[in-house]
């Protein structure tokens, strides 16, 4: 696996210095089929939930036996692995804490991310795992980073709202304990994801990892004293007054790495795998033009346009600069995507590629690859395909179907075929 190493030289007295540091490309594993894809696409370490104590508990989430999987096929590609116990724990979850901590360990975990001050003392009790502070705790200072150094972390997931020149002085502060930053993805309407919107209106709690995400929804206030509502108007398509845009640092690698931050964290373990192949894609080849000292703005505005084929929402750098940025987004509670997830290659032949199809597509289709090989974003037309018998196809619409297709491209198992959505 690619690690990016950073080198920046000072020049002080006619002497360089050269200041050398690892940083890592974390990305969300919601699924066995989206930690393959993380790591296929170059991430260096993923994050993952059991089916327990974990902020995700709709996404598909890993049993005790897929865990030690995971861990298995990770190490055998040198990715780390954290789980998250990042729920704000009740009486009834100290009970099975322990064994499940027994499970961890013995699979190999690399660290687990805890929020509440209980449960990090009985993992530090436990005493075989490294522990990550979540961004759930609110971190958002150097003495609140220094007091989990003292406590036994490893590592603090910085609370999103801190200004990446805070983020350099906490580094500053606590240069041995390793700063992790949200780089991409989606953001919550309250403070470092701490919300009761969802709890209060559906009774699903968001800190125990039921959020439906009620910020997403269409609203409109009323005042007090009258009964009917006041529309607020943002757009033909409705009132979406709590709805954040999505946080996008791909341009600013160089500043992240600057300010100390050894781990760039990806959201999105309820997103697609498409969503997990394009994203860390992008940020893969950023970092290590960054590494290679050939990161341009030419090239980040290339991969910004890469990070709009996936699905998402407009773009905003969140609270790290200090401009006064909207990161409200007015349009709609969906998001967007530019492209749409067509296959996935399983096997590679001379002049034909065999994929696993996940969107309708046609013999006569133009598809464009997202691969790892020399031959990404290269457009070629499929002039036949054929079901796993041997049968001809011209239309390809079921469910997982295994095709045959011949393929001009130079691409690897487990890259990605997409088309346009403008495409039919």
């Amino acid at each position: 696996m690619r690690d990016i190493v950073y080198q920046k030289r000072r020049f002080c007295c006619q002497k360089v210095y050269l200041m050398t540091k690892t940083i890592e490309l974390l990305a969300p594993a919601g699924s066995m089929e989206k930690l393959k894809t993380a790591i296929h696409f170059g991430a260096n370490a993923v994050y993952l939930a059991g089916k327990k104590f974990g902020l995700r508990a709709f996404a598909d989430n890993f049993t005790d036996e897929q865990i030690a999987e995971a861990v298995s096929y990770a190490h055998a590609h040198n990715v780390k692995v954290y789980v998250t116990l990042n729920i704000f724990a009740s009486e009834a979850d100290f009970a099975e804490l322990p064994s499940y901590l027994d499970v961890l360990a013995a699979a190999g975990v690399d660290a687990v991310l805890v929020s509440d001050p209980g449960v990090f003392s009985v993992v530090r009790a436990h005493g075989k795992l490294p522990i990550h502070i979540s961004t759930q705790a609110n971190t958002t200072n150097k003495y609140a980073v220094d007091f989990w150094r003292k406590q036994g972390a490893e590592r603090v997931v910085l609370a999103r709202e801190v200004p990446l020149k805070e983020v350099a002085k906490i580094h500053e502060f606590c240069p041995d304990t390793e700063i992790e930053c949200f780089v991409h993805g989606a953001m919550c309407i309250s403070y470092s994801g701490r919300c009761l919107m969802s709890n209060y209106l559906v009774n699903r709690n968001s800190n125990r990892g039921e959020c439906v995400q009620a910020c997403r929804w269409q609203w409109e206030v009323r005042e007090v004293s009258r009964e009917d509502s006041l529309p607020v108007m943002e757009d033909d398509r409705g009132t979406y007054i709590f709805n954040s845009k999505d946080m996008n640092m791909l341009s600013h690698i160089p500043e992240l790495i600057e300010a100390g931050v050894v781990s760039f964290k990806i959201e999105g373990r309820m997103k697609s795998a498409f969503y997990v192949a394009t994203v860390v894609n992008a940020y893969r080849k950023a970092m290590d033009a960054v590494s290679e000292g050939r990161f341009t703005a030419e090239l980040a505005c290339d991969l910004q346009a890469e990070l709009n084929k996936a699905s998402h929402r407009e773009y905003t750098t969140g609270f790290y600069f200090d401009e006064e940025e909207t990161r409200q987004y007015y349009e709609s509670s969906k998001a967007v995507e530019e492209y749409k997830f067509i296959a996935v290659v399983t096997e590679v032949g001379n002049g034909y590629i065999v994929v696993e199809q996940r969107n309708k597509f046609v013999v006569g289709d133009t598809l464009e690859t997202l691969s790892v090989t020399t031959d990404h974003n290269r457009s070629f037309v499929v002039h036949e395909a054929f079901d796993k018998d041997g049968q001809p196809l011209s239309v390809m619409n079921k469910v997982k179907q295994i095709v045959r297709i011949d393929c001009p491209c130079n691409l690897a198992v487990g890259d990605i075929l997409r088309k346009p959505m403008t495409d039919k």
